[in-house]
This record gives C-alpha cells, sequence and structure tokens, in this order.
C-alpha cells in the first residue's frame, strides 16, 4: 500500500527562481531612479507592507549602496526583514548594517536617519507576528533558510533631521 501524499501546506511556498527574484528587485530600483523618485516608494497599508530606498555603506568598499526594501511601521519605528528574497545567505545590505548601523531611509521623497538593530526575544515574536498577518506563507518562506531570518527594526536617530527631495 502506497503512502499518501502529504497535504498542500505541508510542502515549503514555490518561490521563483532566483534569477527572477534578483532581476525583479533590480527593475524596481531603476523604475525609482527613472521616475526621479516619485514612483516606486509606497507607505504600508492595513494589510499590505510598503516599501523604502535603505542607503547602506560597504562594509569592505566604503560605497554607498541603495537597495528597495520591504517595510511596516512600529510606532516610530520601520520594520524589515534581512530574507534576501528567501536565499540562503544574509543579504549584504544587513551585513553592511551590522558593520555600521546608522544609515538614512527615503520615504516618498523624505530622507530619515535610522540607527539599525535586529529585533530580539519577545519584540522580535511580535514584530514576525506582524509580518505573518501580511504573508501566511512567511513561516514556509522562512524555513527554505538555513539561518534564522533577522527582524530588522530601523530606528529614528534622536535629533537627526528629516528632509525632504522634492
Amino acid at each position: 500500500m502506497s503512502a499518501s501524499p502529504a497535504p498542500d501546506d505541508a510542502r515549503p511556498p514555490r518561490l521563483p527562481p532566483r534569477w527572477f527574484v534578483r532581476a525583479a528587485w533590480v527593475v524596481h530600483r531603476a523604475y525609482y531612479r527613472v521616475t526621479g523618485g516619485r514612483r516606486g516608494l509606497w507607505r504600508p497599508r492595513p494589510a499590505r507592507w510598503g516599501t523604502l530606498l535603505l542607503r547602506t555603506v560597504g562594509r569592505r568598499s566604503g560605497r554607498e549602496h541603495d537597495v528597495i526594501v520591504g517595510y511596516l511601521e512600529d510606532g516610530p519605528n520601520l520594520v524589515t526583514l534581512a530574507m534576501n528574497g528567501w536565499a540562503a545567505p544574509e543579504p549584504a545590505w544587513w551585513l553592511n548594517l551590522q558593520a555600521r548601523p546608522d544609515t538614512t531611509v527615503v520615504l516618498q521623497g523624505a530622507t530619515q536617519s535610522v540607527h539599525a538593530r535586529a529585533a530580539q526575544g519577545a519584540e522580535r515574536d511580535r514584530l514576525w507576528a506582524r509580518w505573518r498577518t501580511l504573508d501566511e506563507k512567511l513561516d514556509g518562506y522562512a524555513a527554505r533558510r538555513p539561518t534564522e531570518t533577522a527582524v530588522v527594526v530601523l530606528e529614528p536617530r534622536a535629533g537627526a533631521p528629516t528632509t525632504s527631495q522634492r
């Protein structure tokens, strides 16, 4: 007698090929640049995450890098996941932030100075649960990675001004 197939929810969720994930983010960043920053970033809504432009400084090169990441708001803080398109390695932007946690983000034309840190313990659990409400497959995606996905909190830096780019 043959074993019955596993239920659909027991299989890890499908992901597009890695080249497609990378191409999508390259196109998104190019779209943002071509429109002069007027398109490509959006604020989160009750059942949807937003996008922001994160500027980091390379831990080895010392050069500035821009990446667009999804985020949600938690009071004054911005929260993102260091998921690298659910691939195994840590995203370069997260490694850069670990080396130099003070940076800036761009939110629909306004630049804000922030300090990055990984959420720990109960705070991480709470923020992960909030992300899970936006993506029911979150745990399945995260299970594809060999290490725990960092929940990155971007806290506004005290005394640092917010500037408008428009």
